[in-house]
């Protein structure tokens, strides 16, 4: 998983390297406390549940969905 983290630099600041690295480690704190959770994982559908699907809309199973989806699921 690559990292997606910002490299964060303070510039243009009359901070001390001390009072910097504060900073700098209050805003990385900040953000992994509020990272929004990961997406969960698609679950894979059933291949029964998908030809039970297909049939109740009288399609079959190789034919394109009304918007030209080659394989909708």
């Amino acid at each position: 998983m690559p990292n997606r983290r910002p490299r964060l630099t303070l510039r243009g600041s009359s901070a001390t390297p001390e009072e910097t690295a504060a900073v700098i480690a209050a805003v990385e704190q900040f953000l992994r406390d509020t990272v929004p959770p990961a997406a969960p994982v698609a679950e894979r559908r059933d291949p029964w549940v998908r030809a039970a699907l297909l049939e109740g809309v009288g399609r079959e199973p190789d034919e394109p969905t009304p918007w030209g989806d080659p394989h909708p699921w």
